[in-house]
């Protein structure tokens, strides 16, 4: 049988169309009609008259955020610890220092209590509050995000959402991403649509925009010659890129769609099975786009206290899921191992309870994309129902 990939990049068809009118034309590099008309899609997809920078990554756009807002040598931003790095990289790029915040056990992302703890230890300890938050919308699930921006404005942190595994999820309405100062998009290619690579950035205006959009173009002036005030960064898409993302942006309602059904197929599958646990919504006006299905296994072994610092491996039920797979050529994940126990981070400051470190060693993430069939999800539920049997 085929290989079944988590996500697997899938073309509308209308792709060509727009990569054939840049060749056509010569327009081949960074900037160009597509990246325009790229731009302004996404801006009517993600409404709240919010304005789009089309960027080489959403990596970049997490660092053209930071360094909007101002991050700098000597700052402290507070991260998600339950991410991926692309999420707290950038702040090391800018000279500042990650503070990590663990998740809440509902929607897995940033605790709103223990945010708070953070930004009080790290005024009383520093005598200044963090530049910045990121918080991030993990496998496509909202966040508490009015109780993270409450806490936000009382101490005038501003907020960069990472919406990197959650482009088409909604909070109360709302696209993610455009509820904080900023928002990420990734459009790498297991995402949600891709243009090969590539990312954005949401901007509250357009003043943010054009300020964005001078940092990824080599912070260049406006001058006949070429006259350099600030850093910059080459960081802009290319319009060959943006051509597979207008194509991509004809699919991506059905893509949606396609994921938060999949989800439900497991959802109803493993609703009365006591070990395997799917992670669903807890709050009926938080609409997951559900990037990637998830689920624990509830065990005595997977729930067992265990040294984080000394015992950090996926617990045997989720090795022995993932080899199952395997055998069926069908690919599967752990869930992100959390960044305060990554050895990069090892002495950046963490205030994080036990939340993450457990769903690392219990969880797992099931293939979801747009290629992934109804009979497949039917094959993996079943070899993961026998796995558990035994």
């Amino acid at each position: 049988m085929d290989k079944v990939y988590l996500c697997l990049a899938h073309m509308s068809g209308n792709e060509m169309k727009y990569i054939q009118e840049a060749f056509d034309t010569n327009w081949v590099v960074p900037l160009g009609p597509n990246v325009n008309a790229f731009e302004e899609d996404l801006e009517k997809y993600v409404g709240g008259n919010k304005k789009v920078v089309a960027l080489s990554s959403g990596t970049a756009a997490v660092h053209l955020g930071m360094t909007a807002l101002g991050v700098g040598k000597g700052d402290e931003v507070i991260c998600q610890s339950f991410t991926f790095a692309a999420s707290c990289n950038p702040a090391m790029y800018l000279g500042a220092t990650p503070i990590f915040v663990g998740s809440e056990p509902k929607t897995w992302n940033m605790d709103p209590n223990m945010l708070e703890d953070a930004i009080k230890d790290r005024i009383a300890k520093t005598g200044k509050k963090p530049k910045v938050i990121v918080t991030v919308y993990m496998y496509g699930m909202p966040a508490y995000i009015d109780e993270l921006m409450e806490i936000a404005n009382r101490y005038e942190i501003p907020v960069i959402e990472d919406s990197a595994e959650a482009l088409g999820a909604k909070y109360k309405g709302r696209m993610t991403g455009t509820i904080g100062e900023y928002g990420i998009m990734s459009f790498n290619g297991n995402k949600m649509i891709t243009t090969s690579g590539g990312g954005a950035l949401i901007c509250p205006n357009e003043e943010a925009k054009k300020k964005i959009m001078f940092y990824a173009t080599q912070a260049r002036e406006n001058r006949p010659y070429y006259l350099h005030k600030e850093i910059g960064y080459n960081y802009r898409m290319s319009n060959v890129c943006a051509g597979i993302g207008r194509g991509q942006m004809t699919v991506l309602d059905e893509h949606v769609r396609h994921h938060q059904r999949i989800a439900q197929m497991y959802t109803k599958a493993f609703a009365d099975n006591d070990i395997i646990r799917m992670h669903v919504h807890p709050e009926e006006y938080m609409e997951p786009s559900y990037w990637l299905s998830t689920i624990t296994f509830e065990t005595p072994e997977s729930n067992a206290p265990f040294n984080y610092e000394t015992e950090m491996e996926p617990c045997e039920i989720v090795l022995r899921a993932m080899d199952a797979l395997a055998k069926e050529g069908i690919e599967s994940r752990p869930l992100w191992r959390p960044m305060h126990t990554q050895p990069v981070y090892k002495d950046a400051p963490a205030y994080v309870g036990e939340t993450s470190v457990k769903l690392f060693r219990k969880g797992l993430c099931l293939p979801s994309g747009p290629c992934v069939t109804d009979n497949d999800v039917e094959r993996i539920i079943a070899i993961l129902k026998d796995c558990v049997r035994k």
